[in-house]
């Protein structure tokens, strides 16, 4: 099965800055491009019927679409107007598609609230990789010279979704992987016999954790050999050092696990933190 690339459109100027790179990546991909708009009737327009509501969204969307199509004669678009609940709409078509690309609003004056509702309900909701696009991306920030960085932690398999995700990126745009892991000293009592040992074996806390990263790329650097890789390795928090990897990246890459609260479905903190301040764009990645 074919999955398209799906774009998440709501008229607002980041939303079209993700339908641009959505379109974009779909054309390096080889896939189709499927552009979902999620709508409900105004209320406020009692004297307006419902099909009329509809046909003026639509046509909102088809502006849209034809100028992502002029750009690219060659990619098959399809388009979904869904009357239902925008999160609702978002993590469904999520559910069948490569990934799902949406706008975000970038840096604002509160931390928290940048992602908006809509925008982290999805992210942790969805069973497919996000990607966040900011109003006024550009291609030239997809210029040669600029990585694909990702970040790994645990062990092989714990980030093996995300690393997949940024070698088939970095494979179709001729980019390097960057892969950022990141490690701090641990506090004392958490170290035991067999830690220590495990430890001397390698030659301390940074060998380590240079072997755990290399041992986690090796698969997929044998899977994509035509991918050049740099693996980073620095001591520090995970969304501090992964941040400063990612300053002049065209794509960031991160998993995610998501946590149920009393209000709402939560990311991690690393995602979150990077969402909120990363320059590029940034794909979440569930990890399997």
């Amino acid at each position: 099965m074919t999955r398209p690339i799906t774009a998440g459109v709501d008229g607002t100027e980041e939303s079209l800055a993700a339908l641009d790179w959505a379109g974009r990546e779909a054309v390096r991909r080889g896939l189709p491009l499927r552009v979902v708009h999620a709508w409900r009737i105004h209320e406020a327009l009692g004297a307006v019927d419902r099909d009329t509501q509809r046909g003026w969204v639509s046509d909102g969307v088809g502006e849209a679409v034809r100028a992502v199509s002029g750009r690219h004669p060659e990619l098959g678009v399809s388009v979904d107007v869904v009357e239902a609940g925008a999160v609702e709409a978002l993590v469904a078509a999520a559910a069948d598609a490569e990934m799902l690309v949406l706008g975000s609003r970038g840096h604002g004056r509160v931390v928290g609230f940048l992602l908006g509702s809509v925008g982290q309900q999805v992210i942790a909701e969805a069973g497919r990789p996000v990607v966040l696009v900011r109003a006024g991306d550009r291609p030239t920030a997809e210029a040669a010279g600029r990585d694909v960085v990702v970040g790994q932690h645990g062990g092989p398999e714990d980030s093996a979704a995300v690393l997949r995700f940024a070698f088939e990126t970095a494979a179709a745009r001729g980019a390097t992987v960057r892969a950022v892991r990141a490690w701090t000293l641990p506090p004392v009592f958490a170290y035991s016999p067999g830690s220590l040992k495990l430890l001397d074996d390698v030659g301390g806390l940074e060998p380590y954790e240079k072997k755990a990263l290399a041992e986690a790329v090796r698969p997929w650097r044998e899977r994509f050999p035509q991918v050049p890789v740099a693996e980073h390795v620095e001591m520090g928090s995970a969304g501090q050092v992964l941040l400063s990897a990612a300053a002049r990246a065209q794509l960031t890459v991160v998993g995610r696990r998501a946590y149920r609260t009393a209000v709402g479905a939560r990311i991690g903190s690393v995602a979150h933190g990077v969402l909120h301040h990363a320059e590029c764009p940034v794909a979440v990645v569930p990890h399997g």
